[in-house]
């Protein structure tokens, strides 16, 4: 397998973004990174620059505005010459339980987690395709792999669909030099989680950022991150009833 030098990152400003960023300079991987939050951005580029002598470009991204995320991915590829893989990483947290007046929030996540997924897929995968070569990594979520309650409703039902979305990808590439990697983390200590209060099971940054680059470079078709103790529960969390799913959201 040759090394996948040129490495594009969204929602890079913060949480696993930046940890995996960290991590991809450490191992003198050049960096595409965009966010929405340009400031955070810019200053961890110019930090992994000085510290690991990689090169580090950034754009401002809202993947909710489709035709930008055209434009930025095209300008990646011509900052690095080849864009060897894409981690679709930016997404949003912000459901609301259903049928409690907050349509607005939950259209958010979804706009987020799942279009804005599909217009990155779309943008890298038809660059991959004009190279015949290139790694697309969706970060998908444990949470996909049942319906959700509570607040994760929306969240989980989004990351279903980019789960799915990313297995239909590697379906028509198969056989391709083209590889397309899903990603199942559970709970990994960022922004996000912070925000959910007390979380069972809850990986810190660094191992959880360690253990997400060990499974991109294997290039799977799919792993649950770290793989202890999310791979062994994803087998309970399909088997229990709907109604003891609320330990689980």
């Amino acid at each position: 397998m040759s090394v996948r030098k040129n490495i594009v990152i969204t929602g890079a400003s913060s949480g696993l973004g930046e940890g995996m960023a960290r991590r991809f300079a450490a191992m003198g991987r050049d960096l595409g990174l965009c966010a929405r939050r340009t400031g955070r951005l810019d200053e961890l580029a110019a930090e992994l620059r000085e510290r690991h002598g990689v090169a580090v470009h950034t754009r401002t991204l809202d993947v909710t505005d489709h035709d930008a995320v055209f434009t930025v991915f095209g300008e990646f590829r011509e900052e690095l010459g080849t864009l060897d893989r894409v981690v679709i990483n930016a997404g949003l947290g912000k459901g609301q339980p259903i049928g409690t007046g907050r349509f607005d929030a939950n259209a958010q996540t979804v706009r987020t987690n799942f279009l804005g997924a599909l217009a990155q897929a779309e943008a890298a995968v038809e660059i991959f395709r004009e190279q015949r070569a290139g790694h697309l990594v969706m970060v998908s979520s444990f949470s996909g792999l049942r319906g959700m309650p509570r607040n994760m409703t929306a969240y989980a039902a989004s990351k279903a669909g980019a789960s799915t979305l990313a297995e239909g990808i590697r379906a028509d590439l198969h056989r391709t030099p083209i590889k397309v990697t899903t990603l199942l983390p559970g709970y990994i200590e960022s922004e996000m989680t912070a925000r959910s209060g007390r979380t069972p099971l809850l990986t810190g940054a660094d191992a959880g950022a360690r253990a997400l680059v060990k499974a991109i470079e294997r290039e799977p078709a799919r792993a649950f991150v770290p793989a202890w103790p999310w791979a062994p529960l994803s087998l309970a969390v399909r088997a229990v009833p709907a109604g003891l799913l609320r330990r689980f959201a």
